[in-house]
């Protein structure tokens, strides 16, 4: 079984940590691709169907780039788990690993026989994470969850809606509940990899998605405060009011910060200019300045038509502590002097002699130069043969007869 080790050279935090990663989509990707980029071997396991991603645009040489980002570095073996015989290769795989992480709804596991029970009666020391929509207890156990889904039931959705969008209810493009549950998934598992080293046991972990939702939202304490309002108070520390202004050439940048409040409006006044704007009876409180907001974003907006572009804005507002950023594209930013100084993006092979571009780890660790993104993505069961030859011992004929009857699979690029 595979363990941390004590080698003060190790390149990466989770050298010599394996993990069968049992994920599909996004939650439970993302987070076994974090592992993978600190270092982990991860072994992903896929059915002959495949991960659904796979079949995702864009795509090149049958590799989609939504799959390649999301699991870049990983192995990959491919099995079917309603067959007797792979149930028993993953419980003998497990064995030799660190963590299992599954994302499947509750029971599914189960079924196959790869709960995390079964598999800790054989590995005492298996770190066995679940990932799921509404939890494995409750009324709402067995419902389907997609991110979508679950951040309209917890509040998500309605938010946006409510703050940002006048009261106009629409899915969001960035799957939040699924991301954020990855990060605190991994979290969790980290910390029990922590306490493992303490006890010398693993354990089970559950992370529902609705509840991740709730956890990470910063402004559920005011969503169920019940007590007095102050008016001269801007509640939460919202961001929707925060000011998009275009400039002289047309480009758009953010001032961040509530015109309103106290403190911001100040330097608000002083960045534009307007000093005089102290003594308007129509900005004198916070509660007036909230009634009047849109007049005082108006002369906000004003002066940002006089600037000639966002530098000048940036360097203007900072000398009133406003921070200024501008709206750009994930291309334009990934353009940018500090997106190469920092190595935000990086490479990886699209298995027909190109690259794939994707967004490199974002950790930089001084004890650690090695962490980052690397590998390519792999075709579905590309590397049966090579981790079941070295962690289980099966030979060719063992191999080629699993493979002949079905328990194995792979979807290879044809030969042209």
């Amino acid at each position: 079984m595979a363990s941390i080790g004590n080698d003060e050279d190790m390149n990466t935090p989770l050298e010599g940590i394996r993990v069968l990663d049992f994920t599909r989509v996004l939650a439970g990707p993302h987070c076994t691709r974090m592992f993978a980029d600190l270092g982990a071997e991860v072994i992903k396991i896929e059915p002959p169907a495949g991960d659904v991603t796979r079949f995702a645009s864009p795509r090149r040489n049958s590799i989609a780039t939504y799959y390649a980002q999301q699991n870049a570095g990983k192995r990959s073996l491919s099995l079917d788990l309603t067959r007797p015989e792979a149930v028993e290769m993953m419980l003998d795989l497990a064995e030799q690993c660190d963590i299992v992480i599954e994302n499947y709804r509750p029971g599914v596991m189960n079924s196959f026989g790869l709960d995390y029970e079964t598999i800790s009666a054989r590995n005492p020391r298996i770190i066995y994470a679940s990932i799921n929509g509404y939890g494995s207890t409750g009324s709402w156990k067995n419902r389907r969850a997609y991110a979508p889904v679950v951040q309209a039931e917890v509040g998500f959705t309605k938010s946006q809606g409510d703050h940002g969008g006048g009261g106009v209810y629409r899915n969001d493009r960035h799957s939040h509940a699924d991301v954020y549950t990855s990060i605190e998934a991994a979290a969790g598992v980290l910390a029990a990899l922590y306490q493992r080293q303490q006890t010398g046991r693993g354990q089970w972990i559950e992370i529902a998605m609705a509840q991740v939702m709730l956890y990470v939202n910063e402004h559920f304490q005011d969503a169920l405060w019940d007590g007095h309002d102050d008016p001269d108070w801007v509640r939460s520390m919202g961001n929707e009011h925060h000011p998009v202004v275009e400039l002289a050439n047309r480009d758009q940048v953010i001032i961040a910060g509530h015109p309103a409040s106290r403190g911001n409006f100040e330097n608000y006044i002083g960045a534009i200019g307007r000093p005089d704007l102290e003594h308007d009876p129509r900005f004198a409180t916070p509660a007036s300045r909230k009634k009047h907001l849109g007049e005082l974003v108006d002369y906000i907006r004003e002066y940002a038509l006089t600037v000639p572009d966002a530098e000048a804005m940036e360097a203007r507002f900072s000398k009133f502590t406003l921070a200024v950023g501008s709206i750009r594209s994930v291309a334009e930013a990934c353009d940018t002097d500090w997106a190469r100084e920092r190595d935000v993006v990086v490479e990886i092979d699209d298995r027909g002699g190109g690259t794939f571009r994707i967004p490199n780890a974002p950790w930089k660790f001084g004890d650690a130069p090695d962490v980052g993104t690397s590998g390519s993505p792999r075709y579905r069961g590309e590397d049966n043969a090579d981790v079941l030859s070295e962690l289980l011992g099966l030979g060719p004929d063992e191999i080629a007869a699993l493979t002949e009857s079905g328990v194995l699979s792979s979807q290879l690029p044809q030969p042209r």
